[in-house]
């Protein structure tokens, strides 16, 4: 009779294969879910910006927002050209990239070949540290502190111009354009050195 108790206990428990099997289960089920609500927030995003986009256009012809150079929204006569938003970027990053990659080449090319192990250990991080700083922060010092100082070079120029702006951006991106080319100085091999030094 204990016997087939005991028969019968072990019949009615779960074996260790089919426990780990129901918690892999488990787990593929989480993350699917979490999956499809990733899928399901974008579809949201893009449908919101479509209906929005075409309500949008039944007030303002497509041929407008193209080829108006007025930006006004908010005056009594109305203006929603992209044109000018189109060119303000181009003409910032321009700026930004003049700014920022001679200075984030130089920084570069002194923590891959001049700097000392500690001097990079410190600069480097600090640089990477730069990058996470949320753009809302370089904005308030572009408009609190680099556009009254420009203002005083350049009397001329208004408070929000794109010469700050660009000089802001570009301070923004010289972390990253700083880190990956140091990364790829120092990912050249040790005979490439050896042999451009060798040939002055």
């Amino acid at each position: 009779m204990t016997e087939k108790l005991i028969r019968l206990n072990q019949t009615k428990r779960l074996s260790p294969k089919l426990i780990r099997n129901l918690r892999e289960r488990g787990i593929e089920i989480l993350l699917f879910l979490a999956a499809l609500s990733s899928v399901a927030t974008m579809a949201a995003i893009i449908f919101f910006l479509l209906r929005e986009s075409l309500a949008f256009f039944k007030e303002v012809s497509l041929f407008d927002f193209l080829t108006d150079t007025k930006w006004t929204p908010m005056f009594l006569e109305k203006h929603y050209g992209i044109l000018p938003l189109i060119s303000g970027t181009l003409v910032t990053s321009t700026i930004a990239l003049l700014f920022a990659i001679p200075t984030g080449t130089i920084a570069a090319i002194y923590l891959s070949e001049f700097a000392p192990p500690t001097l990079r250990e410190i600069i480097k991080p600090g640089l990477e540290l730069l990058a996470a700083i949320p753009t809302v922060v370089y904005g308030y010092f572009a408009l609190l502190v680099v556009s009254p100082f420009l203002r005083k070079i350049f009397t001329e120029l208004p408070v929000f111009n794109m010469l700050s702006a660009g000089l802001v951006m570009g301070l923004m991106i010289i972390p990253f354009i700083s880190s990956i080319s140091e990364d790829a100085m120092r990912a050249v091999p040790v005979e490439l050195r050896e042999g451009s030094y060798a040939m002055g």
